[in-house]
């Protein structure tokens, strides 16, 4: 690793950024501006059992303090459901209990540590380095597997009474139409992520076995949202179909987004973003038919400046701009 200065003559401020995934746990150097240092990635412990990922947290950010030991701060994002600003997630694993991760990564690294949802942290990346710089109020959704969002407002992250707002996945835009896994019918993580395309890739699969769909995938029961993505990028018209399905609700939560939060610009983060144009021009299209514009202003919605890295960049940020760090 080059050694890096700031304007002063010294090392940069930095924070070490960890991204929990479901399959994998990401952590890096962060810098106030968003550069990574140093990074490591290890599997993620199944079922996401929380003291193993403590453990696994705790393990990383003493590897990369050791190699960068300005490192003196930790931000922490989780796929689960995360109180602020305690840090704790809430009925980890399904056990009715609380698991206090902050308190423990504090206690067990010794550093200023914050922890937030995964979605917050993605924001937050995009907000300080990535497509929404230079706003004040912006929406990261974030779709892949499900679909997720995190809101800035005036420059701060609004996380609600207790950190549980931003739950874009579950606004209805459809009732009474497809279940979803949170018990309502019609949310817009059943009819706009990654597993909808899948979904929905396979029942195109059954209705036409000799599609492209199913030839890419082998079987039926092989397909998922990177089939369909393949064949829509060879201009397989039944696969292009089913991203303007996507696209479509997508655009109708987006719509209702920026009829409730006017704000400058709507980010779409997430996994599907790398489908590019296939997603956006639909969604666009959608959100634009199902929102009120006034006085010409026409809301932007555009894709995520960050790929892969937004959770551990993001979260390292956090942990600098809490914190206090001079930039």
């Amino acid at each position: 690793m080059g050694v890096l200065v700031d304007s002063r003559g010294g090392p940069p401020p930095c924070a070490v950024g960890v991204d929990i995934g479901r399959t994998k746990i990401a952590a890096g150097v962060v810098t106030g501006d968003g550069r990574i240092l140093e990074r490591r990635t290890v599997a993620a412990p199944s079922h996401l059992d929380q003291p193993a990922v403590a453990a696994q947290v705790t393990a990383l950010v003493k590897e990369l303090t050791y190699v960068c030991p300005e490192a003196r701060l930790v931000g922490v994002g989780t796929p689960e459901v995360v109180e602020w600003p305690s840090g704790s997630v809430l009925d980890a694993g399904g056990s009715g209990q609380n698991f206090a991760l902050r308190a423990l990564l504090e206690d067990s690294v010794s550093l200023p540590t914050v922890v937030d949802s995964d979605a917050n942290v993605a924001a937050w990346a995009e907000y300080r380095s990535g497509s929404a710089v230079g706003t004040r109020n912006a929406v990261i959704v974030t779709v892949g597997t499900g679909v997720g969002g995190g809101i800035v407002v005036d420059g701060q992250l609004y996380r609600g009474s207790a950190g549980f707002a931003g739950e874009i996945g579950h606004i209805v835009v459809q009732p009474a139409g497809v279940a979803c896994q949170c018990g309502n019918r019609g949310c817009l993580e059943a009819l706009a992520s990654g597993s909808a395309l899948s979904r929905n890739g396979r029942r195109a699969a059954e209705a036409d076995p000799d599609g492209m769909i199913a030839r890419l995938a082998g079987s039926i029961d092989r397909v998922t949202g990177e089939t369909v993505f393949a064949a829509a990028q060879q201009g397989d018209a039944r696969a292009r179909a089913l991203f303007d399905e996507l696209g479509h609700w997508l655009g109708l939560g987006v719509a209702a987004i920026m009829l409730l939060f006017d704000p400058d610009v709507v980010v779409i983060s997430g996994g599907l973003a790398r489908t590019g144009h296939l997603l956006l021009s639909p969604a666009v299209t959608s959100m634009q038919a199902n929102c009120a514009v006034r006085g010409g202003r026409v809301p932007r919605l555009e894709l995520a400046g960050h790929s892969a890295s937004a959770g551990l960049v993001g979260a390292g940020m956090l942990a600098l701009d809490t914190f206090a760090a001079p930039r």
